[in-house]
C-alpha cells in the first residue's frame, strides 16, 4: 500500500514515510492508493469479534507492508484497552461514548496508534523525530499522553491562549519530559497555519525530522474508523438503517467514518454537525468552499474555519457534489442552541452531554426530521467534565471529577508563549535538537 498526495505533485510513499513526513512536499495530504472493502462475512459476524480483531481487520491493508501482523496486534492491544459503549438516549437515538481513554477524549485512539507506530519506526534510528501539533482542545492532551516517554520522539504542541478549557490546558502543559507546550497569541487556525508553514520551511527541514500528530497525519486519522465499526457491532441488532452524527471541527473524525463505510460498513448516512464555524454547512448548500476565520464557541474543539480533512472527504467521492450530498449532510448550531440541547438531553434522559456531543445530537435530530425511522448515533467525543464550567452552568448537577482528570489538576502549568511563526521557528531551531 502506497500513499499519494492529494495535490498529485509528489512521489508516492510508504505508510512509514507518510507517517514520518506528515504532509507531502507539495503541501498535499497523504491518502491511501486504494480502499478494499472487507468481505460481507466480516460484517455479518461482527458481533462475534473482539474490538482488537475488528481493528486488526480494518487497518491491516493500510499498514501491513510496514508493520508485521504480530507487531500490529501488539500495538492494538496496547491502545484499545478501554470501552466504547453505545448508550441509548431516547427512541432511535443513542450516543457513542468515546471518552473512556486516558485523556477522556476520542483522540486517544488516533494519538496512541500514531505514537505506537512512530515508536516502532524509531527503533534503532539515531535521528530524533519532532512531532509538531496544533490543538483546538483535546488533540494536545491526547497526543501528549500518547507520546509521553516515547524514545526518539520530541513533541511540540501549539494551542491558542485562552481558547481551550482549563482541564484541556492542564492535560497538555503539565506532563514535562519530551512534551513542550507553546501558548500562541491567536486562534487555532493561527496555530494550524504555523504548523503547516513549518513543514514547508527549508531551514527547518534541513535540520529537523518534523512530523505532525494532527489528523492530517494518516496514522492519527485512519484509526478513528475503528470506533464506527465498534458502534456498528453494538447497533446492528436494532435492525434499522444507521446514521452517524459527528460533531465536526477539522473533519478527520467523520472522514474516518466514511472510510469505514467504504470498507463496507452498512451506514446509511453521515451528519457533520458544526457550531457557528459553518464553512462546510455553507459548502453543502452552495457547492462553494469559502474558508473563514474561526469564531470562539463553547464547543471549542470545533472552532475551525478551514477544516484540513474536508479535502479528503471530497476526494472519497471524486469531488462529485451530488455523490457527496447523498452520503453527507451538514448543519450548523449556535451556542444557545447547544445549551438548550444539553438541557433537553438532561431533562428527558438524565444524560449529561458535553457541548460537542450536544451539537452532534442537534445534527441528528435535524436529519431525523425528514428521516424519522433511522437509528441515529451521535458521537460524545469528550467527557463533560472537560468543559466543567459550561456544563455546570447549563444543567443543575455537580460533576464528579474522574481519576484521569484529578491527576493533572494540581500539577504546575508550563508553557512557552509565542505570537508569530518566527517565534515557533526560533524555538525549534534553538531548543528542539536542531543542528546549527
Amino acid at each position: 500500500m502506497k500513499y499519494y498526495s492529494l495535490n498529485q505533485e509528489a512521489p508516492k510513499v510508504s505508510f512509514k514515510d507518510a507517517v514520518i513526513k506528515g504532509i507531502a512536499p507539495d503541501k498535499g495530504l497523504y491518502f491511501p492508493e486504494s480502499i478494499t472493502p472487507l468481505p460481507d462475512s466480516f460484517f455479518s459476524s461482527i458481533e462475534d469479534l473482539s474490538n482488537q480483531e475488528i481493528a486488526f481487520n480494518a487497518i491491516h491493508q493500510f499498514v501491513s507492508e510496514e508493520i508485521s501482523n504480530e507487531k500490529l496486534r501488539a500495538i492494538l492491544k496496547n491502545m484499545l484497552d478501554f470501552d466504547f459503549p453505545v448508550v441509548a438516549i431516547e427512541e432511535n437515538i443513542a450516543t457513542l461514548e468515546l471518552f473512556h481513554g486516558p485523556t477522556m477524549a476520542f483522540k486517544d485512539v488516533g494519538a496512541r496508534f500514531m505514537a505506537q507506530c512512530l515508536g516502532h519506526f524509531s527503533e534503532g534510528e539515531t535521528t530524533e523525530v519532532t512531532v509538531l501539533v496544533a490543538t483546538s482542545g483535546d488533540t494536545g492532551g491526547a497526543v501528549a499522553n500518547g507520546f509521553l516517554g516515547v524514545k526518539g520522539v520530541n513533541v511540540v504542541i501549539l494551542y491558542p491562549s485562552g481558547k481551550v478549557s482549563d482541564i484541556q490546558e492542564r492535560q497538555l502543559t503539565t506532563l514535562g519530559q519530551n512534551i513542550t507546550a507553546l501558548e500562541v497569541d491567536g486562534t487555532f487556525d493561527d496555530c494550524q497555519k504555523m504548523v503547516k508553514t513549518a513543514f514547508l520551511d527549508p531551514t527547518l527541514l534541513a535540520n529537523l525530522q518534523l512530523t505532525s500528530a494532527n489528523s492530517i497525519n494518516v496514522a492519527r486519522w485512519l484509526p478513528q474508523l475503528f470506533y464506527f465499526l465498534f458502534a456498528y457491532k453494538q447497533a446492528k441488532s436494532q435492525g434499522k438503517e444507521i446514521v452517524f452524527s459527528v460533531p465536526s471541527g477539522n473533519f478527520g473524525n467523520i472522514c474516518a467514518g466514511i472510510v469505514a463505510q467504504k470498507l463496507g460498513m452498512p451506514a446509511k448516512h453521515f451528519v457533520a454537525a458544526t457550531n457557528v464555524n459553518d464553512t462546510v454547512p455553507q459548502f453543502m448548500k452552495t457547492g462553494k468552499y469559502t474558508p473563514k476565520p474561526s469564531t470562539a464557541t463553547i464547543s471549542n474543539a470545533m472552532d475551525v474555519g478551514d477544516p484540513s480533512n474536508f479535502i479528503r472527504i471530497r476526494h472519497l467521492f471524486q469531488d462529485n457534489f451530488q455523490k457527496l450530498s447523498e452520503h453527507l449532510s451538514s448543519f450548523t448550531f449556535s451556542d444557545d442552541e447547544t445549551k438548550q440541547a444539553m438541557k433537553a438531553i438532561y431533562n428527558t434522559s438524565n444524560y449529561i452531554a458535553d457541548p460537542h456531543g450536544a451539537v452532534g445530537y442537534l445534527g441528528l435530530k435535524k436529519y431525523q426530521e425528514n428521516n424519522p425511522d433511522v437509528y441515529g448515533i451521535f458521537l460524545e467525543t469528550a467527557h463533560p467534565v472537560k468543559f466543567l464550567d459550561v456544563v455546570e452552568e447549563t444543567i443543575p448537577e455537580k460533576l464528579a471529577i474522574p481519576a484521569q482528570i484529578k491527576k493533572v489538576m494540581n500539577k504546575e502549568k508550563k508553557s512557552i508563549k509565542i505570537a508569530t511563526y518566527e517565534g515557533l521557528k526560533d524555538f525549534l531551531m534553538g531548543n528542539a535538537g536542531a543542528k546549527k
